[in-house]
C-alpha cells in the first residue's frame, strides 16, 4: 500500500502542475451549475434538493473522466516511461491502483467543489441532507468506475484521442444497457436471467437507486465490482505491453 500511495502522490502532483486539473475543474463546476440551474430547473421547482445536480452528473461524467482516464497509461506509453516506472521496486498492481487511485480522488476533489449549490439549497430551506450525502456517495462511486474502465483502455493504446473515444463508448454502453430499446434485443428469444442481468449492468439502474437515499448493498458491491474487474484488467494489460 506504502507504494501505491507514493505513485497516487506522484499522479496528484502532476496533475496540478499541469494545466489538465484546473481546466477539467473549471469545466466541471461551470457544467455542473449550469445543467443544475438552467436545464434542471432548479429554482423552478421550488423544492430544497439537489436532484437537478445529480440527475446529469452521469452524463457529464461520460465526457469529462474520459478525458481525465485517457492519460493514464497512454501518455506512459508514448513518452517511453512505462518501462522507467516498471523498473522501479513495485508491482504491477501497485502502480495500476496508485494511478487510479490519484484520478479518483482528483475526480472527488472536483466533485466536492459543488459544495456551495448544497449550502444554497440549506440556506433556502430544508433539504433532506441524508439524501444529498447519498448522491454524492453515488457520484463518486460512479466516478471511479468510469476511471477503471477509462484506465484500461488507456493500458491499450499509445493514443489518448482513442483512450478517450473507446473509453466514453464502453461507459456509454454500460449506461444504456437499461434502456427498453436495448432490452428489447434479448427479450423474445434470451432467458429472463439474461434479460435482467443486461439490465443490472447499467450504471443508471445503480445510480438513481443511491440518489434516491437508498442505498442497497447491491449497488455498492456492483460498483466495487466494476473497478475489480477494470483494474485487474488494466493490470494484465500493462503487464503485457512490459512483457512485449
Amino acid at each position: 500500500m506504502g507504494a501505491s500511495w507514493a505513485i497516487c502522490k506522484r499522479e496528484l502532483r502532476a496533475y496540478f502542475t499541469t494545466p489538465l486539473a484546473y481546466v477539467f475543474i473549471v469545466i466541471f463546476v461551470a457544467m455542473n451549475g449550469a445543467t443544475a440551474f438552467f436545464f434542471g430547473g432548479f429554482f423552478d421547482r421550488g423544492q430544497a434538493d439537489l436532484q437537478p445536480l445529480f440527475s446529469f452528473l452521469p452524463w457529464l461524467y461520460l465526457f469529462l473522466i474520459p478525458a481525465v482516464s485517457m492519460r493514464l497509461w497512454a501518455e506512459e506509453r508514448k513518452s517511453g516511461t512505462l518501462e522507467l516506472m516498471m523498473t522501479l521496486p513495485v508491482s504491477t498492481t501497485q502502480a495500476v491502483f496508485g494511478k487510479f487511485l490519484a484520478a479518483w480522488i482528483f475526480t472527488g476533489i472536483a466533485l466536492s467543489l459543488t459544495f456551495p449549490i448544497w449550502i444554497t439549497v440549506n440556506y433556502l430551506g430544508n433539504p433532506d441532507n441524508g439524501v444529498i450525502i447519498a448522491s454524492y456517495l453515488g457520484g463518486l462511486l460512479m466516478a471511479g468506475s468510469y476511471l477503471a474502465i477509462g484506465g484500461f483502455v488507456s493500458a491499450m493504446t499509445r493514443n489518448q484521442v482513442i483512450a478517450f473515444v473507446i473509453g466514453a463508448a464502453v461507459i456509454f454502453l454500460f449506461m444504456m444497457s437499461s434502456l427498453e430499446l436495448v432490452l428489447g434485443m434479448f427479450q423474445g428469444w434470451a432467458p429472463t436471467l439474461v434479460v435482467d442481468l443486461v439490465q443490472s449492468m447499467s450504471f443508471l439502474v445503480h445510480y438513481d437507486a443511491i440518489v434516491r437515499g437508498v442505498i442497497d448493498v447491491r449497488d455498492l458491491i456492483f460498483y466495487l465490482s466494476i473497478m475489480g474487474v477494470f483494474i485487474f484488467a488494466n493490470v494484465v494489460v500493462v503487464d503485457l505491453k512490459k512483457g512485449g
